[in-house]
């Protein structure tokens, strides 16, 4: 049974910040945004996490395995080194759906994300590590089917770009009203999603679903692990099948239906 280990990480009061004493460069911001990011995507993925930016300013990762200690030093880091602090919120649920609104609530009751007393909370309960399994974590890897001839090498780079971010967007809204998944853009053509307990049918329908909504053509990788690294990685060999058998799904081998 998958159970996902969700923390959701906020930059506290990082809106009037951003103003004070006056506004800041744009330039600044965005530079501060990414390298906050690239600092969490290494801490947390030395741990087996992954970590996905969304606005930047919100950032949620898949943490099994990760205890509330290894949350705790993450913040220490980041405030010792950045002109801002994160709090942490965490869930776990076999819904990655479930889990996110559970962390966020956490967030949620300490205070508003504009409070400036509000600094480094770290609230929600870990995956005990007796209740972990070799197949807590499903991520699906998704990817555009010959990107290249179909986009990069036929149209310019920006209608390439929206074509990529259409089929995102379409496959994130399904995929999360249907499925209770969470899916990511992670740079090229990938989405990332931590999906709960899925079945063979319920991928089929969502590259379905991306293709007659808006005309993009999907394929995907599906693995399972003990970790979102473990699980990715999996996910990353079943997507080579995918492209060298010509295959829309493929995956680890899992009960289904």
């Amino acid at each position: 049974m998958v159970t996902t280990q969700i923390t959701l990480v906020q930059i506290d009061n990082y809106g009037p910040w951003t103003v004070t004493p006056e506004p800041r460069r744009e330039v600044d911001l965005q530079t501060l945004q990414s390298r906050l990011y690239a600092d969490l995507s290494q801490q947390i993925g030395r741990e087996g996490g992954y970590v996905f930016f969304t606005r930047f300013d919100n950032m949620i990762a898949v943490t099994n395995g990760l205890s509330r200690a290894d949350h705790d030093l993450i913040q220490e880091s980041v405030g010792n080194r950045y002109p801002v602090s994160v709090s942490m919120g965490i869930g776990t649920d076999p819904s990655p759906r479930a889990a996110l609104a559970d962390a966020t609530r956490v967030l949620q009751t300490a205070g508003s994300a504009q409070d400036g007393e509000r600094r480094e909370i770290l609230g929600g309960e870990v995956l005990p590590e007796d209740d972990r399994t070799d197949d807590d974590v499903q991520i699906a890897h998704f990817d555009v089917i010959d990107v290249t001839g179909t986009y990069t090498d036929r149209v310019d780079a920006f209608e390439t770009f929206i074509a990529i971010e259409q089929g995102y967007a379409a496959l994130m809204r399904h995929m999360h009203a249907e499925h209770d998944s969470l899916s990511f853009f992670v740079g090229g053509d990938n989405i990332i999603a931590t999906c709960p307990d899925l079945s063979q049918s319920a991928y089929e329908a969502a590259i379905a679903h991306v293709s007659e909504a808006v005309d993009v053509d999907l394929q995907v990788g599906v693995g399972r692990g003990r970790s979102a690294h473990d699980a990715g990685m999996a996910a990353k060999h079943a997507l080579e099948e995918c492209r060298h058998n010509g295959t829309r799904v493929e995956r680890t081998a899992v009960a289904d239906d």
